[in-house]
């Protein structure tokens, strides 16, 4: 990519030897004969760079630097002048200016300059882009030993060294997030920024703000211009969370977006390219909102490039005392909590228990506990009512109450574990009469986790 410098100054001269001297060093230029032009060019375009002379007729370059400073203020700016005096330059870097130089230029500095210049503002965005990453920053970390965390983590490492788009799909609270922050962080983007968006969190007329930017004078209280969440993700990813839940209007938008990546910001006339990579995550089960009018099938199969369901809690039960004890260290090391640990009995009735907002509920479950009892041992009788008497998850029998049977000779735990499903599936299967619906209610699971288990196991259903 070309490193890109304006140059604000009344002489052509001046402006033809810069000019000639920097694009002879690499770099791309752009013009301007006053301080206007120069704060519409701004406007407009980001260069990485600004030469800027003090002496302008109208508006003057250190009014100038000071509106650069206000709205633009990573963007270095080079003053130069040919009556440069010590309290001249004084006041231009006390404002914020990168360097002083004077005229009569020298090539060397000049060109030594926008280097150092340059280099300053790609630090500083890199800098802006770490502390974004930081601050959104959650543990990429997928908790637990069970067949299906263990077949995800298989699936993500395959998928996150691509640029594939990832589309996935889960209850609320299952960790949809953790899982695109695993993608991102295994992909060849790691060290660019990973961008979150809550679609279903911003208003229907701030989003396009959000995601696109805007300019300057856009709307009522756009006092500045402000990169969108598409610019701020360049050579990265971003993470559109719960995209089932924005509006017709705002799709058509993120699919034109999706198909050719570029953009104009709102109120803003330049396109703007970017190279990002889209993972999406909703609740929802998109293909029924298509069918209901709710969602676009063209954007639905633009982002389903590598679908990934992950399982709700309940699916997963034997993960419980590990998340638990994930749990307890990170609130412990965030908050400083006393140790606390729970009996047997406890973990049972934990286990057990059917955890219908999933790992969010059992994190936030874990925080109670911690804050209580701190410090103790808490055992069945210390748990809170609506988990202790609450939905359990039901265990497998068949349906005249006899043991399954077990397959013979030597086999590995998952093949069991596998047969031992598919009989009880169709035990109950037969015992529900084939009624599916009623089925997935029974035994905890949504219909479509149940069709894809069926027809994984070729049991016919009438």
């Amino acid at each position: 990519m070309n490193k890109k410098i304006l140059i604000v100054d009344d002489e052509d001269g001046i402006r033809y030897s810069l000019r000639g001297i920097l694009e002879d060093d690499g770099f791309e230029v752009s013009e301007a004969e006053s301080g206007e032009k120069a704060l519409s060019h701004l406007g407009e375009e980001r260069p990485d760079l600004v030469f800027l002379d003090i002496w302008l007729p109208g508006m003057d370059g250190l009014e100038v630097l000071d509106r650069i400073k206000k709205e633009w203020d990573w963007l270095p700016v080079v003053m130069i002048s040919g009556h440069g005096n010590i309290e001249t330059a004084v006041s231009a870097i006390k404002k914020g200016a990168f360097d002083f130089i004077e005229k009569p230029l020298s090539l060397e500095k000049v060109v030594i300059t926008a280097e150092k210049a340059v280099e300053f503002s790609r630090l500083q965005s890199e800098n802006k882009a770490l502390r974004t990453r930081i601050a959104n920053e959650q543990p990429a970390k997928l908790t637990g030993k069970s067949d299906s965390i263990d077949s995800m983590r298989e699936v993500i490492g395959q998928v996150a060294p691509t640029d594939a788009w990832v589309l996935i799909t889960g209850e609320n609270g299952t960790g949809k997030e953790i899982v695109a922050r695993s993608i991102h962080s295994l992909s060849q983007r790691s060290d660019k920024p990973l961008v979150a968006v809550n679609c279903a969190a911003i208003p229907e007329e701030l989003i396009e703000s959000e995601l696109f930017g805007h300019e300057k004078g856009a709307f009522t209280g756009a006092e500045k211009a402000q990169e969108g969440k598409f610019e701020l993700a360049d050579n990265g990813t971003l993470f559109l969370d719960e995209i089932g839940d924005m509006s017709l209007k705002t799709q058509a938008k993120i699919l034109r977006i999706l198909q050719e990546q570029r953009f104009e910001r709102v109120g803003g006339r330049k396109t703007i390219n970017v190279d990002v990579r889209v993972i999406a995550a909703t609740n929802k089960d998109l293909f029924q909102e298509i069918k209901n009018g709710n969602f676009r099938e063209d954007l639905y199969y633009r982002l389903k490039v590598f679908p990934l369901e992950v399982p709700p809690l309940r699916e997963r039960s034997e993960d419980v005392p590990q998340l638990i004890a994930e749990f307890i260290t990170r609130l412990n090391r965030q908050h400083g909590f006393k140790p606390l640990t729970f009996t047997d009995p406890a973990l049972k009735v934990l286990t057990h228990y059917s955890w219908p907002g999933n790992v969010r509920e059992l994190k936030n479950f874990v925080e109670r506990m911690l804050i209580m009892f701190g410090g103790k041992e808490v055992g069945p009788e210390k748990l809170p009512p609506e988990i202790a008497n609450g939905p359990r998850i039901e265990r497998p029998e068949t349906d005249h109450g006899q043991a399954l049977s077990l397959p013979e000779g030597e086999v590995d735990f998952k093949k069991a574990r596998a047969d031992f499903e598919a009989q009880f599936l169709e035990a109950k299967l037969r015992e529900y009469k084939g009624n599916v619906s009623k089925l997935a209610e029974a035994v905890g699971l949504e219909r479509s986790s149940l069709y894809r288990k069926l027809k994984a196991y070729e049991i016919q259903v009438d």
